[in-house]
């Protein structure tokens, strides 16, 4: 009951918000996300993009998210993932995730992911994206703004807080936040994104159902990784997601 209040009063948020800014804005608060950064139309004339920092994954053939491992192993980390209650959100705070932490080049995490999940993409001085075409995972709209994008946590911040991050310290948090090799980062769509908000697999998936593959694999494998716990019902739907998968 307590995780389905906390989504109640996100969606609520988030409808505020969109009535206030537009869908075209960063996600609100149903994740705790704050704007992910500045509207491309603000930017200066673009210059040809740099290639991205160093320590920046790539995605391995087939996958759109680096660090992914394949049916077989993730089934092995689901199996072997604690099972818990839900904790309350006491303490929560967006900013006890430090981010979006600066990677070189004046780029920060937001733009490394830009550049990396997207096509053609054209960044202006400040490193912003002013040009490219993205795929959104999650509803397999194409995006042509990288204003029109956020940057999802696949594991939602407040999420991971319910599930073991409230004993972290900061340095932890702030490496869960900004995980450029695991698949944590991504960009979407900002509708998907809001509509997914703080909602563990049980709670929501993907319209597009042909990346339940891909999610499940890598919702299993950060909370593997960060060792958080999964509830029976969040079990039960990652394990249907990841029998989606090709045999």
């Amino acid at each position: 009951m307590g995780r389905q209040t906390g989504v109640r009063a996100g969606a609520v948020a988030a409808v505020l918000l969109l009535g206030l800014s537009g869908c075209g804005g960063p996600k609100g608060q149903g994740d705790g996300k704050a704007p992910d950064g500045p509207a491309a139309s603000a930017s200066p004339a673009p210059s040809a993009s740099s290639a991205p920092p160093a320590g920046d994954a790539k995605p391995a053939p087939g996958d759109v998210l680096p660090g992914m491992v394949g049916a077989a192993v993730a089934r092995a980390q689901l199996a072997a993932l604690p099972t818990g209650r839900p904790g309350t959100m006491a303490g929560y705070s967006r900013d006890k995730f430090t981010h979006w932490a600066e990677q070189g080049d004046k780029c920060d995490t937001r733009e490394v992911v830009l550049q990396r999940d997207g096509k053609d993409v054209a960044r202006d001085f400040e490193c912003r994206a002013v040009k490219g075409s993205w795929k959104s995972l999650y509803d397999g709209v194409t995006v042509n703004e990288a204003s029109k994008l956020d940057i999802d946590h696949m594991v939602p911040l407040a999420e991971a807080w319910r599930s073991g991050a409230a004993a972290w310290d900061a340095a932890k948090r702030k490496a869960f936040a900004n995980d450029l090799t695991r698949p944590q980062l991504l960009a979407v769509s900002a509708a998907s994104n809001r509509s997914k908000g703080d909602q563990s697999p049980d709670l929501w998936q993907p319209s597009d159902k042909s990346s339940w593959c891909q999610y499940g694999r890598a919702w299993t494998t950060v909370k593997s990784h960060y060792g958080l716990t999964v509830t029976e019902a969040e079990r039960a739907m990652l394990t249907t997601m990841i029998d989606t998968c090709a045999a």
